[in-house]
């Protein structure tokens, strides 16, 4: 059986699971999906990214400077949205 996701990590892959998105893109889907619950401080974003590029779950897809401000994209790699999937399930069945 594969281990429950954070809450934080479930709602990253989610947001990813969409589309490559920035950083701040994130926070704001992550908002949005937990209709407002869920707020994240971009210190626990980068951080939960930094450990979930680690374990292979995403990937950054590129990086560029808009407006003078680095910008570093990332995406669900599929190892991510094979977790993500069974970790829909197992919550299906609890």
């Amino acid at each position: 059986m594969t281990k429950a996701l954070q809450e934080p990590s479930f709602l990253i892959l989610s947001a990813l699971a969409a589309g490559t998105k920035h950083g701040y893109a994130v926070i704001q889907a992550v908002e949005e999906q937990s209709q407002g619950r869920v707020k994240l401080r971009a210190g626990t974003l980068y951080t939960a990214l930094d450990r979930l590029a680690e374990d292979g779950l995403v990937e950054v897809e590129r990086e560029e400077v808009v407006q003078g401000r680095h910008r570093r994209y990332y995406r669900i790699s599929g190892a991510g949205a094979s977790l993500l999937a069974d970790e829909v399930t197992r919550m299906r069945h609890i």
